[in-house]
């Protein structure tokens, strides 16, 4: 399958500046694709992209990973209601080291470069800066933004010069790029669109080169309509110290059906061959949730690494009665104790189900007991036989209510 035609198929087509998109699939181009340091880690929004750049180098495209150590001092307006709060240059250093290091894992043994556009911004002063920039781009241009717009409207909060000037700062990083590195293609998500067609046309200006952009769509969740990528808690991290490993596979277990072979098609490298046999199973048999199973692990696999997604394969099916608490290995077990905590048994079965959260009160903890809802490593109790193991013992009430004693 060609470049273009997988791009399609995965969904990652949205916008672009090609006329015919077969361009992709011929002469090696020099491309670029960012993120700001807007916080420590990536979120699943951002792999969402990731994957995509992947399919770029993969198809013998050259890669330009930009950090925007600059641009992250400032903070994209675009889709914010209101001024963002500025982050510390401290904070903004100690967010690119983890961004660069996320790069690194997940762009692992492919040829990139990566660059931070603070090294080419630091040293510019106001006055070349509106000379070299400034000079070339329209207000016309700048004030017919979407979120300009809406910012200055008649309900909207304004916006400050700072975040009024963030594109000129993007569109200089492409034809910074473009004239030091070679760049002639800038990929990005939807709703980096309009900074990015800013470069276009600021490098058309300056240099006359022809210059590129191609978007992914925003991924959105078909059950809900609202973007994808949020859980209870909040935002689906790659960092494994804001999302763990064990959340993170649980957060693509429990996926919508409607929407999951898209996110196959969009988080994995699985080929279509294989894609489409995983949901001609899944469809005869959903309530076995292979294409859950299957894009749990793929992704898990790929921002975690191989053994801890194994682990959090196995710790997952302890939970739900596909594997045994006592076969598993320490690692597994300390997966688990991460997730639920651990709890010092006292020896007596009422209070520590009630110490647990098992149960509210010690006649509802007997009354669990006695209809057989509480088990201890897979064996339901009774009132006398209740028995806890030297080491680590998973307590369960029903099929979704867990605690582990020692």
């Amino acid at each position: 399958m060609k470049l273009s035609e997988e791009l399609q198929w995965r969904g990652f087509a949205n916008q672009t500046t090609y006329k015919d998109i077969s361009q992709i699939d011929s002469e090696p181009i020099t491309f670029y694709f960012g993120v700001d340091p807007s916080a420590s880690s990536m979120t699943i929004g951002n792999l969402a992209a990731v994957m995509m750049v992947r399919k770029f180098i993969k198809a013998g495209h050259q890669a330009v990973i930009l950090i925007g150590g600059a641009t992250g001092l400032i903070g994209d307006p675009d889709g914010k209601a209101t001024e963002r709060e500025l982050k510390s240059v401290d904070e903004v250093q100690r967010y690119k080291e983890g961004i660069i290091s996320q790069y690194e894992s997940l762009f692992e043994g492919m040829d990139f470069e990566v660059v931070d556009n603070y090294e080419w911004f630091k040293n510019m002063g106001y006055l070349e800066f509106l000379r070299s920039v400034g000079k070339h781009v329209p207000m016309r241009q700048m004030l017919g933004r979407d979120f300009v717009q809406s910012r200055l409207g008649e309900d909207g909060a304004g916006i400050s010069y700072a975040e009024f000037s963030y594109v000129l700062i993007q569109a200089y990083d492409f034809l910074y790029l473009n004239q030091n590195h070679g760049v002639s293609l800038q990929l990005c998500g939807s709703d980096q669109w309009g900074n990015s067609i800013a470069g276009v046309d600021l490098i058309r200006r300056i240099t006359g080169h022809e210059a590129h952009v191609w978007s992914i769509p925003l991924v959105v969740n078909k059950t809900t309509g609202v973007k994808f990528g949020k859980s209870e808690e909040g935002a689906i991290w790659l960092d494994p110290n804001l999302t763990s490993p064990f959340k993170f596979y649980q957060f693509w277990l429990n996926v919508d059906d409607q929407g999951v072979e898209d996110y196959l098609k969009i988080y994995t490298e699985l080929s279509k061959e294989k894609t489409d046999e995983v949901m001609s199973q899944f469809k005869v048999a959903p309530h076995e949730r292979l294409a859950q199973k299957t894009l749990a692990r793929e992704v898990t696999t790929l921002v975690h690494g191989a053994i801890v997604a194994e682990a959090v394969v196995r710790a997952s099916e302890v939970l739900f009665g596909q594997e045994s608490f006592l076969d598993i290995s320490d690692v597994e077990k300390s997966i688990l104790i991460n997730e639920l905590g651990e709890i010092c048994a006292s020896g007596d079965l009422l209070n520590d189900i009630v110490t647990s959260g098992l149960a509210a009160s010690k006649s509802q903890a007997r009354t669990f007991v006695q209809s057989g809802a509480i088990s201890i490593n897979g064996e339901k109790v009774t009132l006398e036989s209740a028995i806890f193991r030297p080491g680590y013992n998973l307590m369960k009430r029903g099929k979704n209510n867990f605690a582990i004693f020692f």
